[in-house]
């Protein structure tokens, strides 16, 4: 009984953003599982990796090179997933993030048009379509942020759009049940490259960071950690639960 309650096989999965970092551990944990699964991002070589190893351990998957911020290629996306599997059932929106840090005061106004389009705007897009294309049953799950609901100096652009991602989960919940279940998740502190790279940070700054956050897990969190919530979302277990917004991020909160 427990194994049915996280069993994908008869699903259809796409992951935005599934290259590298959190939409990785996503892939892999939902494919893992039994899902057929559709990764989506901007850089051709990493999203073939990905499906290429998924399929080494037996899974299915496809990789579609695509970005977000294009209303087409988010159409040819959830179009090639159907005729490559036959259906669509799962969508994760998790491409996103902002490598500048501003304060709103100095931040450029291109800085900001280009994070709400991919942060949010994409979201939309992105929802908007896959209800349109899924099976009754269907499941989306937004990747939203910490930062949607704690001020972070220098990362209002991205703290706003996040905001609004939290705002669309809940409404798109209300619109679109009972036939499709919208959920997101807010993740803590995992040293992606979008992370490290926004936060000037190294590896070897990681220890210290570990110190300074005093989690009550004491640690960073994993693409894994991110891939077992977004597992619990999308599977019978949670047949019960729309429009949530749960945080992921070792006591941080």
């Amino acid at each position: 009984m427990t194994a049915e309650l996280f069993d994908l096989s008869d699903d259809v999965a796409v992951v935005t953003g599934a290259g590298r970092g959190i939409g990785e551990g996503i892939a892999r944990t939902l494919a893992g599982h039994g899902a057929a699964v559709v990764c989506a991002a901007r850089r051709v070589e990493e999203v073939e990796r990905v499906a290429a190893s998924i399929r080494e351990r037996g899974g299915r998957a496809l990789a579609v090179p695509t970005d977000v911020t294009d209303d087409q290629a988010v159409e040819a996306l959830a179009r090639a997933a159907i005729d490559e599997f036959g259906h669509l059932d799962v969508w994760v929106n998790n491409a996103g993030g902002s490598p500048v840090q501003a304060p709103l005061t100095e931040l450029d106004r291109a800085e900001w048009d280009a994070t709400l389009r991919l942060n949010l705007t994409a979201v939309w897009v992105c929802t908007v379509t896959a209800a349109r294309l899924m099976r009754d049953g269907g499941r989306i799950v937004n990747i939203s942020s910490l930062a949607a609901t704690t001020p972070m100096a220098g990362s209002g652009h991205y703290a706003a759009a996040k905001a609004g991602v939290n705002s669309l989960t809940r409404t798109f919940a209300k619109e679109l049940g009972p036939r499709i279940r919208v959920n997101a998740i807010m993740p803590g502190a995992v040293p992606t490259e979008i992370m490290m790279t926004a936060l000037h940070l190294s590896q070897d700054d990681l220890p210290g960071l570990e110190r300074m956050l005093r989690l009550p897990m004491r640690r960073l969190g994993t693409p894994e950690d991110l891939g077992a919530a977004a597992l619990w979302l999308v599977a019978p277990a949670s047949a019960w639960v729309t429009g949530q917004v749960v945080s992921i991020d070792g006591g941080m909160v």
